[in-house]
């Protein structure tokens, strides 16, 4: 389920790495250990698999790795930068501008159309300096390509699953992001559909260098990874070839 990558190893370098970073949380009169000592290095223009059953931590992992859940312990950096020490509107800008989300619900907003789901991270974030204009037609190419250039006015609970997923990808784009953090972006889907999802990943990252980190409970035998790892109660170890963990 390898593969060599095409940039070379010699010439990866790190955009996210974690070092012995953990999270708890109270559950009733319980303690939670969700994630448990993680120490894990994403490579830029890489293609990384995290598997694992649910409740296994790989979704809080993801989080903190992208500034969105802050870790009880340890440290995230990004290009070197710990997140967790820059304050919120620091934070905020590597989140809008150098990393795109996908998650399993999609997380579209109702009461927009299509189009301006996709166009919402750039008007958010107001650097790109291109006019409204210029965002719509960018927004609109970006879903022509994901054969979806016939539903920009619909409104999101139109969608199919799998034509809200290539929303959702589209508009995780939209910025141009160094990286896709990818939670469960087939777990809604049928083998199918969610083999076309993975496939326009692998696309994205062979054509643009976009690093992609999936986080799963089930990988489709047909698509391959820079790297693979297993995650099991809150611990992470390198993927041992067998699928039978999932």
């Amino acid at each position: 389920m390898s593969r060599s990558t095409r940039y070379g190893t010699n010439n990866m370098t790190p955009i996210i790495k974690t070092i012995n970073v953990s999270k708890s949380y109270r559950q009733g009169q319980s303690r939670v250990d969700a994630v448990k000592g993680v120490d894990l290095t994403i490579e830029k223009a890489g293609m990384t698999a995290i598997i694992g059953h649910s409740g296994a931590g790989k979704s809080t992992l993801l989080h903190m790795m992208g500034g969105l859940d802050r870790p009880s312990g340890g440290t995230v950096l990004f290009d070197g930068k710990d997140i967790y020490r820059l304050n919120d509107r620091e934070r905020s800008l590597i989140r809008n501008r150098r990393v795109g989300f996908i998650f399993q619900f999609y997380n579209l907003l109702q009461e927009f159309t299509v189009l301006e789901n996709v166009m919402m991270p750039a008007l958010i974030g107001r650097r790109s300096g291109m006019s409204k204009a210029g965002l719509m037609k960018k927004a609109a190419g970006m879903l022509e390509n994901m054969g979806l250039g016939r539903r920009l006015d619909h409104k999101t609970p139109e969608l199919s699953g799998g034509e809200a997923q290539r929303v959702a990808i589209a508009r995780a784009l939209m910025n141009d992001p160094e990286v896709l953090l990818c939670d469960e972006p087939t777990g809604n889907l049928d083998s199918a559909m969610g083999a076309q999802i993975y496939g326009i990943l692998y696309d994205i990252n062979k054509t643009k260098g976009t690093g992609i980190i999936i986080v799963t409970h089930h990988l489709h035998k047909s698509h391959q990874f820079d790297t693979m790892y297993v995650m099991r109660d809150g611990l992470l170890k390198t993927y041992d070839g067998s699928l039978e963990v999932v």
